[in-house]
């Protein structure tokens, strides 16, 4: 198989066509899913804590504009090891786009990350930047050590702050904790589908680490940990209907998974999510 070089061009021609496979390039090399899913979690615990049309509207573009650079910066800096891996599920590899293209877009829309982070005030634009450089991190040095999975603990603690801070609201020590446990959970259950192209490629981050096993138990307890602090937090019957919920699910997954190539235990670490990021929202509404 021939391995393009990271800086010869990724299409021919030019015109219009190439435009759409730079942009559909662009989509895919940004990560869609969660840049889609951190968004629209800031956005609705922005509504939830009462900052307005506005406010919220700040929130959503800065953590859009901060995810969409992280995304970038990932295929980009991964680049020349994913075109030797020949990982067809990159857009660099493929030839939709370059990786000059993806670090300009990365460094333009961390730039933009600035302003539209400090319009929610100094404090909490200083938070959501910092929450941002540590999603950075993660790309490069982090992303191949055991300490892969310090940087979603770090970014997701912070993004609540981010929220809350910028609304002139107490940030409560559990929700920043719930934050920490659902990214870390987030990373572990992220990467399991990609172990063996990660190996691939040369990525050995902590799950890749632990084995496909340990990495499901470690994430499981880690998002089983968010919903019990958010528990904890929120005010009303939710708390603890929502923590048996998550515990019931991550029960069924633990069953179901033994069994071989089953993928239920993918779906109910979803439920799993979906319970913390409503409970997330929830205590938030509670605090604000």
């Amino acid at each position: 198989m021939s391995v393009r070089r990271p800086d010869e061009p990724a299409t021919t021609g030019g015109g219009p066509a190439r435009v759409r496979r730079t942009v559909l390039g662009l989509v895919r090399g940004c990560h869609p899913e969660p840049v889609a899913a951190v968004t629209l979690v800031a956005t609705v615990l922005s509504v939830a804590v009462g900052r307005g049309a506005a406010g919220t509207a700040s929130v959503a573009a800065a953590v859009v504009t901060g995810q969409l650079s992280v995304g970038w910066a990932n295929d980009w800096l991964d680049a020349a090891r994913d075109l030797a891996a020949g990982r067809r599920d990159k857009p660099v590899v493929t030839g939709l786009v370059t990786p000059a293209t993806l670090r300009a877009s990365a460094v333009a829309a961390a730039a933009a990350t600035v302003p539209l982070s400090l319009l929610s005030g100094w404090l909490a634009g200083a938070v959501h930047l910092a929450a941002v450089g540590c999603a950075w991190l993660y790309d490069r040095p982090l992303k191949a050590t055991p300490a892969s999975v310090l940087p979603y603990l770090a970014s997701f603690a912070l993004l609540p702050a981010f929220v809350l801070l910028g609304a002139g609201v107490a940030v409560p020590w559990w929700l920043c904790a719930a934050g920490a446990a659902l990214g870390g959970g987030a990373h572990f259950f992220n990467t399991l589908p990609d172990l063996a192209a990660d190996r691939a490629a040369g990525i050995a981050g902590l799950p890749h680490r632990l084995g496909a096993r340990t990495a499901w138990w470690v994430g499981a307890a880690l998002l089983l940990a968010a919903s019990g602090l958010l528990a904890y937090g929120v005010r009303g019957w939710y708390g603890p209907a929502g923590f048996a919920v998550a515990l019931a699910a991550l029960v069924v997954g633990a069953v179901a998974g033994r069994r071989p190539g089953s993928r239920a235990t993918f779906r109910v670490v979803l439920v799993v999510a979906l319970v913390d990021v409503a409970l997330l929202v929830l205590a938030g509404a509670a605090t604000g």
